[in-house]
């Protein structure tokens, strides 16, 4: 899914972002896949991440194809900008990173788990970009809700580092941060790939296992 306006090897400071908008994204009523609601309040006992892993089309698809996770939205987070249009996003001046909400049941699918897959699913050593997309939203990162799921990100970026030290790659550019305000991307987006089964996936890991001593 390539940019609509040139893309940004770096992000705006918050003044130079821009002004976003007053109103949220009108959110489908239910997951186009699986009918659960994309919006709070969810059932008791679940947990959410989020994950930025490259385009969000087929980085929500990876985890919505996962037994346990119970809904899946895609979105804009880490930035400065309010309610952004996915245009703005791609301008670069927004800040904000394309990713994907994951809400999940631990009973069925750990956290530990989910981390394997976001590993292994993208390229985390890119910087600003994943593959041919190229820009800042478009880069790697972990956006987390509780200090144990803090402390087993770090882990694993530390476990998974090691193994792709010891295959010749570069140093790992995954943020890992407290979840930011997620902002849902317009309708068209979410579920992308269910709606348009031939649609662009640009994800493609390093094919480097996660180590399965870090869960």
């Amino acid at each position: 899914m390539s940019s609509l306006l040139p893309a940004s090897a770096s992000l705006p400071d918050p003044e130079q972002a821009l002004p976003g908008h007053d109103r949220p994204m009108p959110v489908p009523a239910g997951h186009f896949v699986n009918g659960h609601p994309l919006q709070a309040p969810f059932p008791a006992g679940l947990q959410q991440v989020i994950f930025g892993l490259g385009c969000f089309w087929g980085a929500e698809r990876v985890f919505w194809q996962t037994e346990g996770v119970y809904t899946t939205a895609v979105g804009y987070a880490a930035g400065h900008t309010p309610n952004p249009t996915y245009r703005e996003v791609c301008s670069g001046m927004t800040g904000h990173s394309e990713v994907v909400r994951v809400v999940f049941d631990p009973a069925v699918v750990s956290f530990d788990a989910l981390l394997k897959l976001f590993w292994e699913s993208h390229n985390p050593t890119q910087g600003m970009r994943q593959g041919n997309d190229v820009g800042t939203q478009y880069r790697s990162g972990i956006y987390v809700y509780t200090d144990d799921q803090r402390r087993a990100a770090e882990v694993s970026r530390g476990d998974y580092q090691q193994e792709l030290d010891r295959a010749g790659h570069s140093a790992i550019t995954t943020e890992i941060l407290d979840a930011p305000v997620f902002y849902y991307a317009e309708e068209y987006h979410q579920q992308y790939l269910a709606k348009n089964p031939g649609g662009y996936c640009g994800l493609g890991g390093t094919g480097i296992t996660c180590p399965s001593s870090a869960f």
